[in-house]
C-alpha cells in the first residue's frame, strides 16, 4: 500500500443522505492497519478494523475509504530476465523437408519424402518399355492430391498431368499393390525408428458396419447397431498401423448375415 501525508488529507464532508459508515476513528484506524500491513487484502484489512474498532463494513466501503484517503495499491514490479539468442528453433527438419522449391500444393512430395518411395514407382533401371511421358514423381503428386482434397479425376488441375493418364496409372499401381508396398515400407521405419521388430507380433481387430448403397450388391444386417449393409473389419498392429501383408490376419471385408 501507498499512502499520502494524512496532514494533507481533508476530512471526508457528508454531502447528504445516508450517513457514513466509518468516522475519523475508523479512518485513523485504517491508516495504521494498511501502514502496519502493507500486503494485507480487503477481507483481512476489514476483520482487522471490526477486531479494533468493532464495526463490520463491506470490502467496496473500505475501498472508496482508502481511495478518498488516497492509499493505493502497488503492484509490484516484474523481474526481466535476459534470454539469450539461440537463433532460429529447428525441429530436426532440413532442407530436403522444405516446400518453398515444390510449387503450387502442400500435398505434393517434398524431396526427403519422395527418396523413401521413389524406387516403388521408377522404371527399374535398363527396363523395357515404351519411355514415360509423364514425370511419375508429378502422377503420384496428382494422386495424393485427389486422395487429400476428394475431387473427381476429370476436376484435377491443369498443372497436374491429364487427368486420363493419372487415373490410367493410379489404378495399374493400385492393382500391383504399389501403395501397399508403400504403406509396408513406411510402417516398417516407423517401427524400426522407435526401437521395434519391423514385423508386429501382435495384432488388433476392429470393425465397423456401413451402409449399402442402392445400386444392390451383396448386403445384410447388423442387427446390434441397426444397420443394413456390409461389415468391414480391419486388422491393426498395437500402434494403429494397418497391416497389408499376406497373413491370415489380413485386412478383410465381408458381408453380414442375411436378415431373416
Amino acid at each position: 500500500m501507498a499512502t499520502k501525508d494524512r496532514s494533507d488529507s481533508q476530512p471526508p464532508t457528508n454531502l447528504g443522505g445516508r450517513p457514513s459508515a466509518l468516522n475519523a476513528e475508523h479512518i485513523a484506524a485504517l491508516h495504521d492497519i494498511v501502514s502496519e500491513h502493507a500486503q494485507a487484502s480487503l477481507a483481512e484489512i476489514g476483520n482487522e478494523l471490526e477486531r479494533r474498532c468493532g464495526v463490520h463494513v463491506c470490502e467496496a466501503t473500505i475501498r472508496r475509504a482508502l481511495r478518498a484517503e488516497g492509499i493505493v495499491r502497488l503492484k509490484a514490479k516484474r523481474r526481466v530476465f535476459p534470454t539469450a539468442d539461440k537463433g532460429p528453433r529447428r525441429y530436426g527438419y532440413t532442407a530436403a523437408h522444405r516446400r518453398e522449391d515444390i510449387p503450387f500444393y502442400s500435398t505434393n512430395l517434398t524431396d526427403a519424402e519422395w527418396d523413401l518411395v521413389a524406387d516403388l514407382f521408377e522404371r527399374a533401371p535398363g527396363q523395357r518399355g515404351t519411355p514415360a511421358q509423364y514425370s511419375r514423381r508429378e502422377l503420384v503428386n496428382a494422386c495424393s492430391y485427389v486422395l487429400r482434397t476428394g475431387c473427381a479425376w476429370r476436376l484435377l488441375p491443369t498443372t497436374f498431368p491429364p487427368w486420363q493418364a493419372v487415373y490410367k496409372t493410379f489404378a495399374r499401381w493400385a492393382a500391383a499393390g504399389v501403395f501397399e508396398q508403400m504403406q509396408d515400407r513406411l510402417r516398417e521405419q516407423w517401427r524400426s525408428r522407435i526401437g521395434r521388430p519391423d514385423a508386429p507380433t501382435a495384432a488388433v481387430i476392429g470393425a465397423q458396419s456401413n451402409r449399402s448403397s442402392p445400386q444392390g450388391g451383396e448386403s445384410g444386417f447388423d442387427a446390434g447397431k441397426k444397420v443394413k449393409g456390409r461389415k468391414r473389419h480391419l486388422v491393426v498392429d498395437t500402434m494403429g498401423w494397418s497391416s497389408h501383408s499376406p497373413s491370415p490376419l489380413r485386412a478383410c471385408r465381408i458381408a453380414m448375415p442375411p436378415r431373416r
